[in-house]
Parts: C-alpha cells; structure tokens; sequence
C-alpha cells in the first residue's frame, strides 16, 4: 500500500511541534490566516509567522513522476517471482514523453526483459535498439543479493534550480514581509518529498547560490522540511546557507 503523503497543514502542524519540543516549550498554532483569507501566511504560532511552500527539484517533476508510475507501475511486481537474479534498469529521466505510446513502450520493455535479461552476464550493460523502445537505458545483473527486477532513473543534468527556487520563494516572501512590520518573527518552511533528487546538501547549496547577498529582507529564518518518509520527517535550519 503506498504511503500516505502529509498535507501542507500536517507539515506545519509538526514543524511546531518541533519547534515546541526543541527550542520554544509550549508553542502552540493559534490561526490558521490562509484559511480565513486564501492568500494569506499558513501560520502564527506564538511570536512566530509561518509560511510553507515546496518546489519540485526538476521542473514538472511531480507530473512526470506520475507518468512514470502510470506506465511502468506493475513491470516490478511481475518479475518478483520470476528472476532469480537481480536486474536493475536505469532508464532515461524523460524516457516517457506526452503523445507516445506508453502500453507499446511497456510491452516492448517487459518482453525484453522476460526474454534477454537471463542471456546478460553479470556486470553492468548498455543496452540500446530494442524493438519498441526508443531510447538505450543501462542494466545491471547480479546473482548475489536482491532478487527481481528493480526500475530507476537516471537524475537530469540541471543548472536552472537556484534561480527557479528564487523566483518562487521570493514571492513567498512578499507575504510574510507584512507580519515582519508587525513583530513577527518570520519563517520560510521549504518542503521536499524528493528521495531520489533532494536532500538537506542540495538545498543549503542551492539556497546559498539563490541568493548570494544574504538572508533575503522580510523574512529571519529559512528551515527545510524533508518529507520523504512521513513517519521520519526531518527539520533542518537553513540560516547558515545565506552568505552574508
């Protein structure tokens, strides 16, 4: 069964909590302001104003995840039982594309599979002109270990995520400002559910490169939330990314 991602409101609920339990006891969520003026900030919590956002890593990676899942979904679990071996297949990032044919591409893949993987030899391979594929994609065989078939993709070559997370966050920014002029201590709360391409170093790197004037006006505290593993979020203060 898949596991249940946390809702925006869920994450700042937790966020408090943290902050709570680790630097300001008895911290509790008075309002919720965006839910009584959609548009508004997330939370107040004490002395603090709160937004939370998130940003895919790779541009329209939630969409493209889903495309991934919706033809490939079923290929794992179908050679549970039948490889003795273990066969991971890195495909291209945007091996599946609007407009193709998704179930060919699937079938094409499967029959490969279930046909010519028991022929590789341990090691790792490229392999490339397969009937109904249109792309080559690396395979690695081992008889020690996993047993199965596991699909993963290879990570695209990006150099555009600092100035996209800045033109989001910025924008982000401009609702806490007002709540700065207020005496609010304001937080930014950057969210990733991405285990493949984000983690607490690529953020802090990220960050630092996005804006490399220091910590930006109007807001005092950046934290980043990884929620990859609901049951196991992790907080992780940001402040010390901004070069001052």
């Amino acid at each position: 069964m898949p596991i249940r991602q946390l809702n925006d409101r869920e994450v700042v609920i937790l966020f408090v909590e943290y902050m709570a339990t680790n630097f300001n006891e008895g911290l509790e969520i008075e309002t919720f302001p965006d839910e009584q003026h959609p548009g508004d900030i997330d939370a107040i919590a004490g002395k603090y104003a709160i937004e939370h956002t998130s940003i895919d890593f790779i541009h329209k990676q939630s969409r493209d995840s889903t495309w991934f899942l919706q033809a490939f979904n079923t290929l794992e679990q179908e050679f549970t039982e039948v490889l003795h071996f273990g066969l991971f297949l890195t495909l291209p990032y945007n091996s599946i594309q609007k407009g193709a044919d998704w179930q060919g591409l699937r079938t094409a893949l499967h029959n490969w599979i279930a046909d010519e993987s028991i022929n590789l030899a341990d090691g790792s391979h490229i392999i490339s002109n397969i009937p109904g594929v249109p792309f080559e994609f690396h395979a690695r065989k081992t008889h020690s270990g996993k047993t199965g078939l596991s699909l993963l993709r290879f990570a695209p070559i990006l150099d555009d995520f600092p100035s996209r997370l800045r033109n989001h966050l910025d924008r982000k920014i401009k609702k806490l400002a007002p709540y700065k002029c207020k005496d609010k201590s304001t937080i930014l709360l950057i969210e990733s559910d991405c285990i493949a391409f984000m983690n607490e170093g690529i953020m802090w790197d990220s960050l630092s490169d996005a804006y490399p004037e220091g910590l930006p006006t109007g807001i005092d505290n950046v934290w980043f939330v990884h929620t990859s593993m609901p049951k196991d979020i992790l907080f992780f203060n940001m402040n010390g990314a901004f070069k001052r």
